[in-house]
């Protein structure tokens, strides 16, 4: 790059950005690259637009700062990652940054030269790993034992990828210890036991697989340690393979069987002690003894149970029987050790009970055949349930995981969304007054409202699922909205459809958001009759008053015991199978043809329904019909909210005693500055707009004059609503702020009242509600 005829391909050819700049941070060179990572056209565009490379383009500027310390101190920067802006578009990136300093012949400065490597991709991975793996070793961390995640090389060179706080407990090693060197593991071998886990080595190495067994290891403190190990490939190419395992320590088992050899009797009474029941099977005869424990194990009395092997086989689960059968044989062949195998065993009651089966050979003839076998069970049930449910805890982190996700893509869409119908509603009040009433375009408009409103519906029903839409709970009687939504949709039934209602009387009143309780209503009935697919039905809607006693209230998810309003959808479709059941409430999960469904409705409704603090119940069966019950606590009392009518207001009344104030309006949205604009001119404010809160902050100090009142978006591009609030109020302490956004939070909150913003608005339905919102803030300022 210091000479430019010999170099200039190369630094026009390179894939990542180069640069040269003064140390004063003014760019004098920048390959096409860079010019693409800012967002510039060309070269000279982004020479003319960079002036200042660490206000304009560090996001910290901090950061420009040990940028230079370190190039000043060693004339070169190496792998400097920072997170810095698209100098054009202000999106926000992380780059690695190598870089250098040119001096002349007397040692003086010429210029700074580097290269700028996009690595946003990288950084959030990395973030995204971390927080992964810091999940990982929560749920990990509730399994007892070890559990690890191995990385074999060819050359059986082994490398911990994860180990989970359960080591600290069987080797006494932390986590972090393993993972920087591997070998710590193995020098707490057992020398006798050394030859064992090097055979499992090469056979693993030979033909990746399953691993298991039991071998011991000398502990710090000189203790020997029994441990059983469990591991399985999860994936193998040339460079390796990775394995997930856990090892348990199992030195309290080894050392009771160890022990129970000595002695018959002392074997059985030590089984017995330690909970574990046990058997003695003569396999020539085929009678078995079997302990009291394992009697009362199963709930059996000594009347009951059990002088021959079948007896207790015949209890065994079907499904368990063959492998049960298979691990005996193993034995008996001599190809295992012991007997080990886990199954399932009728109690009494007619429950089933898991059991750890154990069992030696204890004598063969001169054939090797076997004679007679011992062995304990173990009562595992707990395990087994605890298995399950973190079986079903990791399931549920997963769709979590999606929710989240899908959530924040359904509430970035229906934000963008929200605005368009914001302008739209907007412009179509202020065309309303431009015409007059009687204007033959009236009707055209009008048309236009029922659209818009209706599309405002949809984007409520997104944000519902998406969890972004702000609630507005007032108490409410249900019999007069659920028969507004019934009539409204007695027009959208298809023919051959019937719908009935059948409705309590008396007034159920409860605390809810109409519109939403509405949405639910109308997804479920739009769901019953799609499920008739042209046949023709009926479906009835029903609200009562039911009573949530301590078993309903479990059955519905542990809601809180007492009165609920019952509001029901039934059809008589075909209904559905169990699998189906278990999905209906997936994000787009549908059983229609593709194009024929989203399979969001039902997932809105069960948002809805769970945060108005109530539950939904399914009951179907293919060929029966299928109902819906939703509960919604019941409020005392016989008091509502009055209702809200969904109209745009006219401005023509609005124009107060505001004339002449001043009011500063910033969204980087053009449609809806032009649109703010005109609707606060015509209420008799002077307004002054713009589309960035930097322009915003360099007119308040550069130019403007007196100013009431500043009004910014939150959500824009380069500074956010909150950094303008911040710099006005340094700016000018007594102009006071307000910060309007699509999703009010406490966090917003906190950092609002931090920086001395006046006031946090929701966006508002209509124009005029933010003119009004305006109005009575200025209300508040002294004359």
């Amino acid at each position: 790059m210091t000479d430019d005829s010999n170099f200039a391909s190369l630094f026009n050819f390179l894939p990542i950005g180069a640069y040269r700049s003064t140390a004063g941070g003014q760019m004098l060179r920048a390959n096409p690259a860079l010019v693409k990572i800012n967002a510039y056209a060309n070269e000279a565009e982004l020479l003319l637009g960079i002036k200042d490379i660490a206000r304009e383009w560090y996001v910290d500027s901090t950061r420009r700062e040990v940028f230079l310390q370190i190039l000043d101190r060693d004339g070169f920067v190496r792998g400097f990652v920072a997170e810095v802006f698209r100098h054009k578009s202000r999106e926000r990136i992380w780059i690695s940054e190598n870089a250098h300093i040119v001096r002349d012949a007397d040692g003086n400065i010429l210029y700074y030269e580097g290269t700028v490597e996009d690595v946003t991709e990288h950084v959030r991975m990395q973030e995204a790993l971390r927080h992964n793996e810091e999940q990982l070793r929560w749920v990990t961390g509730q399994i007892p034992g070890m559990v690890y995640v191995l990385h074999l090389a060819p050359d059986g060179r082994r490398t911990y990828r994860f180990v989970s706080p359960g080591i600290q407990g069987i080797y006494g090693l932390a986590p972090e210890d393993v993972l920087r060197d591997a070998q710590l593991i193995s020098r707490h071998r057992h020398p006798d036991d050394g030859h064992l886990l090097e055979k499992d080595l090469r056979d693993v190495m030979a033909v990746p697989g399953p691993l298991g067994g039991e071998f011991r290891i000398v502990g710090s403190d000189g203790q020997v340690k029994w441990l059983l190990r469990r591991s399985s490939v999860v994936s193998a190419n040339a460079e390796g393979q990775v394995r997930v395992g856990v090892l348990l320590d199992i030195t309290d088992r080894k050392q009771a069987e160890a022990a129970l050899s000595d002695s018959e009797s002392l074997w059985r009474l030590a089984m017995e002690s330690a909970g574990d029941g046990v058997w003695d099977w003569n396999l020539v005869t085929n009678e078995e003894f079997v302990s009291e424990r394992i009697k009362t194990m199963f709930g059996y009395g000594d009347d009951d149970v059990l002088t021959v092997a079948d007896d207790l086989d015949g209890r065994t689960h079907p499904d368990d029987i063959a492998q049960m059968k298979r691990d005996r044989q193993a034995h008996f062949d001599g190809r295992t050790p012991l007997y080990r195998n886990e199954h399932r065993v009728r109690c009494k009651d007619g429950s089933w009970k898991w059991v750890s089966s154990r069992g030696v050979v204890i004598a063969r003839d001169d054939h090797g055949r076997p004679l007679r076998m011992v062995g304990t069970h173990t009562d595992i049930s707990e395990r087994k349930w605890a298995e399950a449910q973190q079986r079903v805890l990791e399931a549920q982190l997963r769709e979590a995981q999606k929710l989240e996700a899908i959530g924040t893509l359904a509430g970035g869409v229906a934000h963008d969304f929200n605005n368009l119908l914001a302008v739209i509603l907007g412009n179509l009040t202020l065309a309303r007054e431009d015409v007059g009433p009687d204007h033959p375009a009236q009707e055209s408009l009008n048309e236009i409202n029922r659209a818009s409103v209706r599309a405002r519906h949809l984007v409520q029903q997104i944000l519902a699922f998406s969890r972004r839409q702000a609630q507005e709970l007032k108490r409410l009687s249900l019999q007069p909205l659920v028969e507004e939504t019934l009539t409204m949709m007695r027009s959208l039934l298809p023919m051959g459809v019937q719908q009935v209602s059948e409705l309590a009387a008396e007034p159920l009143l409860v605390l809810a958001d109409a519109t939403q309780v509405q949405q639910v209503l109308m997804n479920l009935c739009n769901n019953a009759w799609q499920s008739m697919d042209g046949r023709g039905g009926r479906i009835t809607v029903g609200l009562s008053d039911v009573a949530v006693d301590a078993g309903r209230a479990h059955r519905l998810g542990g809601i809180v015991v007492g009165d609920y309003a019952r509001l029901s959808v039934t059809d008589d479709g075909p209904g559905m199978n169990e699998a189906t059941q278990q999905r209906i409430f997936e994000p787009f999960f549908t059983t229609k043809a593709p194009g024929e469904g989203t399979g969001l409705g039902l997932a809105v409704v069960h948002g809805i329904v769970k945060a108005h603090k109530g539950a939904i119940d399914v009951q179907s069966a293919p060929g029966s019909g299928t109902r819906f019950d939703i509960y919604l606590p019941r409020l005392s009392g016989d008091w509502l909210d009055s209702p809200e009518i969904e109209v745009e207001k006219t401005l023509a009344s609005a124009v107060t005693a505001h004339k002449g104030r001043h009011v500063v309006y910033i969204d980087d949205y053009e449609a809806m500055v032009f649109l703010v604009g005109r609707l606060l001119r015509k209420r008799g404010y002077e307004v002054s707009t713009f589309t960035s809160g930097e322009d915003a902050i360099a007119w308040l100090r550069d130019d403007a004059g007196p100013v009431d009142i500043v009004v910014t978006d939150q959500n824009m591009p380069g500074m956010l609503g909150i950094e303008v609030a911040a710099e006005v109020k340094r700016l000018r302490p007594s102009l006071r702020t307000v910060l309007i956004t699509g999703h009010v939070s406490e966090a917003l909150l906190d950092q609002a009242a931090a920086v001395g913003v006046h006031e946090v608005m929701g966006k508002q339905d209509s124009m005029a509600e933010l003119g009004d919102a305006i109005g009575e803030l200025l209300d508040t300022l002294v004359p």
